[in-house]
């Protein structure tokens, strides 16, 4: 059962707002509404914890940026004693359009850098993962460029209604099982 959320993003003012920081504008809307605050690790990553019914939930902000993501997500596994399908990584897609979610138990890191080393430091492809879209790229536009640009005026009430969904489902995703949340959560607004 999913007990540890690691979003996905890179550290420092100058990428807070960006499309590539999804992963922590969840835990910190979720940090919020727990009326919790992260602290440090003894890792490359901050920290938070709350206790829901009998069970500690952690919120992990990985501190290594988003290509070495692994790095930190693996410490997270060894020092708190997890096995990978305890995680759900949440994190940006660019290939997704902008507001829709997109749930997985398992699967490929999809060209996405930060799954990538998740998936390479933790030597399985066995691990949930909730996608947020960003997308599209526009034409002409590299992509590398879009995910670290930020959002512009017209784009933030859909980013801001997708970021409450995204909450909701990570607070599902808490209590239910993934094929459920995937019934829930992954189809397109109008077909919900």
């Amino acid at each position: 059962m999913i007990s540890t959320i690691i979003g996905l993003g890179n550290i420092g003012k100058k990428y807070t707002g960006t499309r590539h920081n999804l992963g922590f504008e969840i835990l910190d809307r979720l940090a919020n509404s727990w009326g919790i605050k992260p602290g440090l690790s003894d890792g490359d990553y901050y920290y938070a914890e709350k206790r829901l019914r009998d069970r500690t939930i952690r919120l992990i902000w990985p501190t290594t940026y988003m290509n070495n993501s692994g790095l930190a997500v693996a410490q997270v596994v060894e020092h708190i004693q997890l096995s990978p399908n305890e995680l759900l990584v949440v994190y940006d897609d660019f290939v997704l359009p902008l507001g829709r979610l997109r749930i997985r138990p398992e699967g490929s890191d999809a060209g996405h850098n930060g799954m990538a080393s998740i998936i390479y430091n933790l030597n399985t492809e066995l691990i949930a993962r909730l996608r947020m879209g960003v997308g599209p790229v526009p034409p002409d536009v590299d992509p590398v460029v879009f995910v670290l640009s930020r959002f512009e005026e017209k784009e933030l009430p859909d980013k801001n209604k997708m970021l409450d969904k995204a909450a909701e489902s990570v607070l599902y995703l808490l209590e239910h099982n993934i094929a459920e949340a995937m019934n829930i959560y992954n189809p397109a607004p109008e077909e919900a």
